[in-house]
């Protein structure tokens, strides 16, 4: 892919995966900090406007890691000129995480000033890099149209105060989320037709395997934190044991054979960038979402595991491996075109639990959630492996087929 004329990019040669560079990891552990910023500002605020506002928050805190994936996933790294954008990216990511906490009160202008600096920031440095590449100059000059405007919403929001701040910002992530779904069509310069992104499937597979990691982690940084300061008694360490399997389950069914059989589906695709588009930029926020929600249940079921749970707890316990579930589902849909059995059996199950939750202890509600999540994974493992090609490899029109699996 690289050339003389465009020494910025990443050299691309058949049947070998690019790797993920020590700088892209190194990148990756600034998120690390937001993500753990995400579950405290929750745990912090669990009621409606506290959920809304993290859920924006956790938006945009994916949008600009998801773009910086993809634009590494054509930039090298390991050109001085990619790696230093890296780490000016890196100290603006750790500005917009330290303003999490309190992004929608003073320092909204913070957290608005670090994503626009990074979604902006990248973007132009991509198009200086890649100028002489006439796809990227295309589809990146449109990209950085889209940004533009959204930049002037999440600037002006954050000079806003309470729900004002809430819907200009709402405003600002729809363009943004809209922009990838139509092609970053701009007038004038038309739009992106998902057959221009040439995507190389395994790196980005496993920089979402690796973002999903940073997730887990943080699950369990906040399980260990929480048991350290608590009476060491059966039911306080049950409800930790609980925590421990919830996140070894959803650690087994991401990184099951389905994970690998992706990364290879997207490579052997006819149009890998669409592909890559629904899975793993739109549809890969939902288990890290789900993760982020269940390590804030954990936190609540080892602080009170016996008595009745509440609602906030039920919703957290159920709600996590549910959004976990549902996003691996749309994932493997998404690739596959292929619904898992195991994972809407688990979503039916998860689903029962809401009505019986609140009469439940915190404790025995952890158990069932994480029983039915270790049950899809065994169910995964353990049944017939499906033929796991991208569509236009089955020789017939796509369908949408049910799996053992």
């Amino acid at each position: 892919m690289a050339n003389t004329k465009t020494p910025l990019l990443r050299e691309r040669k058949d049947a070998e995966h690019a790797r993920v560079t020590y700088a892209e990891l190194f990148f990756d552990l600034v998120f690390v900090f937001a993500v753990t910023q995400l579950s405290h500002a929750v745990l912090r605020h669990p009621d409606g406007p506290g959920l809304i506002h993290a859920t924006v928050l956790l938006l945009a805190v994916w949008w600009s890691w998801i773009y910086t994936a993809w634009a590494t996933n054509w930039l090298d790294p390991e050109r001085g000129p990619v790696r230093l954008m890296l780490f000016v990216m890196m100290a603006a990511a750790l500005v917009l995480a330290a303003a999490i906490p309190d992004a929608f009160g003073e320092r909204g202008l913070a957290f608005a000033a670090g994503h626009v600096t990074i979604q902006v920031g990248r973007t132009a440095f991509f198009l200086w890099s890649a100028w002489r590449a006439p796809q990227h100059r295309r589809n990146f000059a449109r990209i950085l149209a889209w940004l533009t405007v959204a930049a002037a919403f999440w600037i002006a929001g954050a000079f806003a105060e309470g729900e004002a701040r809430l819907a200009v910002w709402g405003l600002a992530l729809f363009i943004e989320y809209l922009s990838a779904a139509v092609g970053f069509w701009t007038p004038g310069l038309g739009r992106t037709k998902s057959s221009e992104w040439k995507v190389e499937g395994g790196h980005m597979a496993e920089r979402c395997a690796l973002f999903t990691i940073i997730a887990l982690g943080e699950s369990i940084i906040v399980s260990g934190s929480t048991v350290m300061g608590m009476p060491w008694d059966a039911p306080v360490m049950a409800a930790f044991a609980s925590a421990f399997l919830c996140s070894l389950a959803m650690w087994w069914i991401y990184f099951s054979s389905t994970a690998e059989a992706a990364s290879r589906a997207i490579e052997e695709s006819k149009d890998p960038g669409a592909i890559a588009r629904v899975a793993y930029t739109y549809a890969h926020i939902l288990p890290v979402a789900g993760i982020i929600v269940a390590a804030v249940g954990d936190e609540w079921v080892i602080h009170h595991p016996l008595g009745h749970a509440d609602f906030k707890i039920a919703a957290a316990v159920i709600g996590g491996p549910f959004l976990f579930l549902l996003g691996s589902l749309l994932f493997k849909l998404a690739v596959f075109r292929r619904w898992s059995r195991a994972r809407i059996t688990g979503l039916i199950a998860l689903a029962a639990l809401a009505p019986v939750a609140l009469s439940l202890s915190p404790l025995l509600l952890s158990a069932l959630s994480t029983l039915i999540l270790v049950a899809v994974g065994a169910w995964e493992s353990l049944a017939p492996p499906p033929s796991e090609k991208p569509p236009e490899h089955d020789g017939i029109k796509p369908g949408l087929k049910p799996e053992k699996g």
